[in-house]
């Protein structure tokens, strides 16, 4: 009896540890993730108030780098980051949300600044409460993360498509599509994070990696909500 009782109370212990190591893990994720944010929100805003950087950006072929740049460093992050120092993947993560401010500035110039601020705070609320649900839900969402990918490739390619069409039927068709997909993704990264977790506690900066990586991967679900809502949403100049 004195075993059992033991037994339990080592249980509970070990269960409040990592309990208590998931959540100071997921605090540094959304740590990493606000810190992003608001560095990317800081250039965004400097980028637009400036017509010297815009056009010096815009208005030269150096836009396409600034465009296109955000892609690649999320590609070299992705396939690096367990290679890296803590330190290396952490200013990777810092160059990334800097170069996205610099591509995201030209918000500022198409819609009103108090559509922006409106829509933010929509994003914030619904990141909250899917990450929550996805942190705590007892249901597995893995079939439901792979049916959101497969959605993710299809708007990406409609996209692209619509480059070329440039039809507002398949743009709206897309956003509302975007804003259904990347709710999902929050809940789904956040509970596939959760298991990293469980699988790498006590693995020291292989876990400050991922949280790393985690921030990553929420970030940019957040900042395509972000810009679908927008694009439902936003009041243009």
């Amino acid at each position: 009896m004195e075993f059992t009782k033991r037994s339990s109370i080592n249980l509970d212990s070990s269960q409040t540890k990592y309990d208590e190591g998931l959540r100071v893990f997921f605090l540094n994720v959304y740590k990493f993730m606000f810190m992003a944010l608001l560095l990317t929100g800081v250039v965004a805003y400097g980028v637009a108030s400036s017509p010297t950087l815009l056009n010096a950006i815009f208005g030269t072929p150096l836009s396409w780098v600034v465009m296109l740049a955000p892609l690649g460093m999320v590609f070299y992050i992705s396939s690096r980051i367990m290679h890296m120092s803590v330190a290396g993947a952490q200013l990777s993560f810092w160059i990334f949300a800097g170069l996205m401010g610099m591509s995201l500035s030209t918000i500022f110039i198409a819609y009103t600044t108090a559509s922006i601020a409106k829509v933010f705070f929509i994003t914030s609320s619904t990141f909250g409460v899917m990450s929550i649900y996805g942190y705590t839900t007892k249901k597995d969402l893995t079939s439901m993360g792979s049916f959101l990918i497969m959605g993710l490739f299809g708007i990406i390619i409609a996209s692209l498509v619509n480059l070329f069409l440039k039809s507002p039927a398949i743009d709206f068709v897309v956003s509302l599509l975007g804003v259904g997909i990347f709710t999902g993704l929050i809940a789904y990264d956040t509970q596939k994070l959760k298991r990293m977790y469980y699988q790498l506690a006590g693995a020291g900066e292989m876990i400050s990696k991922v949280a790393i990586f985690g921030a990553l991967n929420l970030y940019l679900d957040f900042i395509n909500l972000f810009l679908m809502l927008l694009r439902l949403m936003g009041d243009r100049r």
